[in-house]
């Protein structure tokens, strides 16, 4: 009898196996309690930059005060490069807490191969980002990395790409999958296609089979503590940046992106409930020429978008579905020509009865050539539930805040825009160009 009842609690047990796995995902520690408490840092941080921008004389050093709380927060030491871990002191939003290497080794890359992901060569990048230990990684010099297959990473890496001219392309490119604590900061990845299955070491004592993947730029998948900056971002086969499977913690920043389809994904499918604690940072990011959809695409989790420069999509900008959170503050989405897609929002998989419930909001948002956002939920009042408004930096300071968006010292294309446009108006009278084709960050 007792052998009958044991056996009974036993099949209880693994039925319920699915919502406990579930239930303890989403009880992890990592996301915030109160989001609205990280977006009220943001616009602190960089409302302070504006105003001491503002106050002080900005012909003494271009690179410096710049009103970008983060560049301004390691640029203005023209020593910087004899304390490249300042860095990690400086990110903002919810992936803030991403330590990277800090306080760790530094690791120069002298080899810009990949010709062996189980046994890799000391020197190389792949060597690197597997190791146990905290690095700060740095390149000797301007470098093409050619991946083999996907390059995964062990917890506690800073890529620090600042001062050459770094390259990732090849099959798989970035993987971070259940780690924690990385910031890529200053690397071109472009060029990104599936790889196939094989065996990849994982850290210095494992080697693990890997199916075939997706050809993301970078994957971030069930991983805290991220911070994407200043990289630049484009031609890959699926995303650019793909946030899924419970991952939180998440800033991207300072980045441009051009020439892609599915720019960024944030949440795994929309049944994965475990997305429901993601939460993600948006911020001071170029999209550029040639992007089509997903800036970002959401499912589940809280996403703010603060700062951004929005001047291309033929499908749009900003969608979701499951019910997610976004918070647009103070971006400025110029619309393309077409008529048809003046819409910067787009909900999938949802009827208007239900998406009208779901919490999006714009606030200080500019509206270039017809675009508008289409709020819902608490975002349509001016008191909003989960995400408390804060007077945002003024979307006319946009200019300022993303014009180093991208890799240092790299060239990026600008269409011209008519006279009429606000965006070519403030940019060229900003940089006292004429036609504004291509500029370069400095």
């Amino acid at each position: 009898m007792f052998a009958a009842i044991y056996i009974l609690l036993f099949c209880l047990l693994i039925s319920f196996l699915p919502l406990i796995t579930v239930s303890l995902k989403l009880s992890l520690p990592h996301p915030h309690p109160y989001p609205e408490v990280v977006v009220q840092d943001v616009q602190r941080k960089v409302n302070e930059s504006i105003s001491r921008r503002k106050l002080l004389d900005t012909t003494i050093n271009t690179q410096c005060q710049t009103g970008n709380p983060i560049d301004d927060c390691w640029r203005c030491d023209p020593n910087w490069s004899y304390n490249r871990q300042r860095l990690a002191d400086c990110a903002l939003g919810f992936g803030q807490g991403a330590m990277g290497g800090k306080n760790g080794k530094y690791y120069v890359v002298n080899d810009p191969s990949d010709t062996d992901s189980v046994n890799p060569v000391p020197g190389t990048l792949r060597h690197a980002v597997i190791q146990d230990e905290p690095l700060w990684i740095t390149f000797s010099g301007d470098m093409n990395i050619s991946l083999k297959h996907e390059l995964i990473f062990n917890s506690y890496k800073t890529v620090d790409g600042r001062g050459a001219n770094v390259q990732i392309t090849g099959n798989g490119c970035i993987t971070l999958e259940h780690i924690s604590n990385v910031i890529i900061h200053n690397i071109h990845i472009s060029n990104c296609i599936p790889s196939g299955s094989t065996e990849i070491r994982t850290t210095p004592s494992n080697v693990a089979p890997r199916g075939g993947s997706d050809g993301d730029g970078i994957t971030i998948s069930g991983s805290h503590n991220i911070w994407i900056d200043h990289c630049a971002l484009s031609h890959c086969t699926d995303g650019l940046i793909d946030v899924i499977m419970g991952s939180t913690g998440i800033t991207i920043s300072n980045n441009y992106f051009t020439d892609h389809d599915k720019v960024m994904l944030l949440g795994h499918h929309d049944g994965y409930l475990a997305d429901v604690g993601m939460q993600v940072t948006i911020a001071f990011n170029h999209f550029g020429v040639g992007l089509v959809q997903r800036m970002p695409r959401c499912r589940r989790g809280y996403t703010h978008v603060v700062n951004n420069d929005f001047t291309e999509w033929q499908m749009y900008a900003i969608g979701g579905s499951a019910n997610p959170t976004i918070n647009s503050q103070g971006n400025r989405y110029t619309a393309p020509k077409d008529s048809n897609t003046k819409e910067v929002t787009k909900r999938m998989d949802a009827d208007e009865g239900e998406w009208k419930g779901w919490n999006w909001r714009t606030d200080g948002d500019i509206m270039v050539n017809g675009a508008f956002f289409v709020a819902s939920g608490d975002g349509k009042t001016n008191q909003y539930a989960k995400a408390s408004s804060l007077e945002p930096q003024s979307s006319t300071n946009i200019d300022q805040l993303t014009l180093n968006a991208g890799v240092f010292n790299a060239t990026r294309y600008i269409p011209y825009i008519s006279h009429t446009s606000i965006l070519s108006k403030s940019i060229c009278a900003h940089l006292n160009l004429f036609h504004c084709i291509h500029i370069t960050s400095h």
